[in-house]
């Protein structure tokens, strides 16, 4: 008979998506128990750790002192996020990451070799690959159900700051890690990764459409640095793979959107996944295949995918099964998946998009950390 098992104990730092998504993921999951929370703002804290009757740190080191913290959840905005991981691995805490992992991917790989060092579980919220018609649209792939990849066409056209008098704040600045890249890019490479095979090759523009925003303050207009339109050119695959064009196209300023749309032609078929749902970047998606000759049919997930539970917001049911994954990888001492292995891949050719978009020119990717 296996003893119980007490459960890891959880903070989270930030309380926007932590808030709103990790927390209520947390809760569902008899192997994880939120004990603290965390924020720079005291007052911000105390209303959340007293709306959760949770323990509140603002101070970053005390947190990482108290043993009944054993893993992370990093929510932050980007920019602290490396310096913030990188104090938490050292001090022996498990991680989960919201990404971009870090501003650039050299820090990814600096946290990845000090992971491994410390023999920690790192994972890093690509939570497409939790969802469960994305799950379905990976193991069609993987049976051939489109034999050999011809063109992959990604177009994540959203609205969501097509406003512009929305507020200015750290989305806005590229140096803090704001922009479409770092919000939709990430998650848009990652998924052509596990889908399709790594990037070899990208050449890129980028545009900034609305170039100021009001101070949220004073009103006053501020500099806008960070793109609102991302158009890339990728080659997958490469190695043992054939190579396969792809083109990305992402932009959080498209009046009347038509959403996140993923394409895949090849020599035996196509398969379409994709949803115009600009509230609920995770409810709302369908997938469809056809074969050579035939219409498109609409394709269920297998029953073994289904979400044990559901919430009205979307977000929480695929953050809650990476949390699960998270939590065995801890338990196990097995490495996790999604983990910095993968946050760096996409982070290196983020980079990469904004090099080739500065010099005009086609650019080669690494292939390894």
């Amino acid at each position: 008979m296996n003893p119980i098992r007490p459960p890891i104990g959880v903070a989270i730092a930030g309380l926007g998506f932590g808030e709103s998504v990790h927390l209520p993921a947390l809760k569902a999951n008899p192997d994880l128990q939120p004990v603290a929370l965390w924020h720079p703002r005291t007052e911000r804290l105390e209303k959340a750790c007293n709306q959760h009757e949770l323990i509140g740190y603002s101070n970053w080191s005390a947190l990482l002192t108290d043993p009944k913290i054993e893993a992370v959840i990093l929510a932050t905005p980007p920019g602290p996020r490396f310096e913030l991981a990188l104090e938490a691995l050292k001090a022996g805490k498990h991680l989960l990451l919201e990404k971009p992992v870090a501003l650039h991917a050299d820090q990814v790989a600096e946290l990845q070799r000090l992971a491994i060092k410390k023999r920690l579980s790192v994972a890093v919220d690509f939570e497409y690959r939790a969802v469960p018609l994305f799950m379905q649209a990976k193991r069609l792939l993987d049976q051939g159900i489109v034999g050999t990849p011809w063109l992959v066409k990604l177009d994540w056209l959203m609205s969501s700051r097509a406003n512009a008098s929305r507020p200015w704040n750290w989305y806005s600045q590229s140096e803090a890690g704001g922009g479409v890249i770092g919000a939709l890019g990430t998650h848009a490479i990652d998924m052509l990764h596990w889908l399709c095979g790594p990037t070899r090759q990208v050449s890129a523009l980028l545009s900034t459409s609305i170039q100021a925003r009001p101070d949220p303050s004073s009103g006053e207009p501020c500099d806008v640095s960070s793109e609102d339109v991302t158009l890339a050119q990728l080659t997958l695959g490469g190695n043992e793979r054939p190579e396969i064009p792809a083109q990305v196209s992402l932009t959080a300023i498209a009046l009347q959107g038509r959403g996140c749309w993923l394409e895949i032609y090849g020599s035996n078929g196509s398969l379409l996944l994709g949803s115009d749902n600009q509230k609920d970047y995770v409810h709302g998606f369908g997938l469809w295949a056809a074969a050579a000759g035939e219409p498109l049919r609409s394709i269920s997930a297998d029953l073994d995918l289904a979400f044990p539970t559901t919430w009205t917001d979307g977000r929480i049911a695929p953050v809650a099964r990476l949390q699960g994954w998270w939590a065995e990888s801890m338990r196990s001492g097995q490495p996790m998946l999604p983990g910095l292995a993968e946050g760096w891949a996409s982070q290196k050719v983020c980079d990469k998009i904004r090099d080739s978009a500065r010099s005009g020119q086609r650019l080669e990717i690494q292939s390894t950390l």
